[in-house]
């Protein structure tokens, strides 16, 4: 067995071995510029519009309403910033909530200082928002509802079908960050009620630098840059082929192994945590309700136990992340921990155990005897 054991898949993943066979031809053969007229300009630009219908077949959505961006955080900025100014005539008003990525957060700050009102949703100890909450924050000048799918660092499902709904009867655009949910559970558009859904290349198996925004059609939106007309002017810019072919790869071979996957990844986290409460007991703290979260997501405290500490320590055998950040002997808890209203100790104690999709049994129990070791000698 390899080491150190990669338990970090929430903040990113290997790139596939069929999506690097997919984009090789484009890095070692086809050069063409996709918007060129002769031959080697043409295929490439059938290899974007190919992966078009791969992303739109995994979320099931028109090909067409697929715009390829850099990463999901420009995608964020572009459904965010762009049906916030498509819209402002109608009002400047913003619903999201407490516990959204940085970018969401970071782009809802910017708005805030351009005149916009922004609502920020509290959750409940899970991380979840309640639909109530979000329909009482409804004002005549909302002009978007913005709440992420899953929530990266406890994965917590948010009932994204309930708040589309509400969205839909008060004539609000929606927009979902998905980047943490594509690839591990259904994200149909159409059932979750979205206008606009956020995708991660490099959280499904796809390289880094390559993202994609759908748009529901008829979505009034202005765009970011301005240029060629790429992306139907949405997205200009000479394409990025190499990594489009990517993504398009992964989101059809997400959507082909689907089951298989889920099941590997939560039967994976499942044994994880068996492994740990049998031997830990009451020292081990679940912070989410497990049946309405990622399947392969563990968010866990252990008591007396820095979860700094407690990663740094076992860094050598196993990766892992932790809810807290420690600088110049500080430790500062995550805005996620804050807003689950976590108290300081536990939050603290929070580390973030993420399974893939080939993660073995071999090592889960691997990484069970790291951690009963290490904590039993930190506390």
């Amino acid at each position: 067995m390899k080491k150190p054991v990669y338990l970090d898949y929430n903040a990113t993943t290997p790139i596939d071995p069929e999506v690097a066979s997919a984009m090789l031809p484009y890095l070692q053969i086809h050069f063409g510029n996709p918007s060129s007229s002769y031959s080697i300009g043409r295929s490439n630009k059938e290899a974007v519009e190919k992966a078009r219908a791969q992303v739109a077949g995994l979320i099931n959505s028109q090909p067409e309403e697929i715009y390829f961006t850099s990463c999901a955080t420009e995608s964020n900025n572009l459904a965010i910033k762009g049906i916030a100014w498509a819209n402002s005539d109608k009002g400047r008003h913003i619903i999201t909530s407490a516990i959204e990525h940085p970018a969401v957060t970071e782009v809802c700050k910017y708005l805030s200082s351009q005149g916009y009102d922004i609502t920020y949703l509290q959750v409940d100890q899970y991380g979840r928002v309640d639909p109530k909450d979000v329909e009482n924050a409804i004002r005549k000048d909302t002009v978007l509802i913005t709440i992420m799918h899953a929530n990266n660092e406890v994965g917590t499902i948010q009932p994204i079908q309930e708040i589309g709904a509400i969205a839909r009867q008060n004539n609000i655009v929606f927009h979902t960050d998905a980047s943490q949910s594509v690839g591990k559970i259904e994200t149909d558009v159409d059932k979750l009620g979205v206008d606009l859904l956020t995708i991660a290349g490099h959280k499904l198996y796809a390289p880094k630098g390559i993202g994609a925004l759908y748009i529901r059609k008829r979505t009034l939106i202005e765009n970011l840059m301005h240029g060629g007309g790429q992306e139907k002017g949405i997205r200009p810019g000479t394409e990025n082929v190499i990594h489009t072919v990517g993504l398009g790869k992964a989101c059809e071979v997400a959507l082909r192994d689907s089951k298989q996957n889920h099941q590997n990844m939560q039967v994976s986290r499942d044994r994880l945590l068996n492994g740990l409460i049998s031997q830990l007991g009451n020292q081990v703290h679940v912070n989410v309700d497990l049946e309405n979260c990622l399947p392969n997501t563990l968010s866990v405290a252990f008591e007396n136990v820095s979860a700094h500490t407690l990663a740094s320590f076992i860094s050598s055998d196993v990766l892992i992340s932790t809810g807290s950040a420690c600088h110049s002997g500080e430790t500062t808890i995550s805005s996620v921990l804050q807003a689950m209203n976590l108290d300081f100790r536990t939050a603290a104690a929070t580390v973030r155990i993420s399974t893939g999709k080939h993660t073995t049994k071999e090592e889960i129990d691997f990484t069970i005897e790291v951690l009963v070791n290490a904590i039993k000698k930190l506390t």
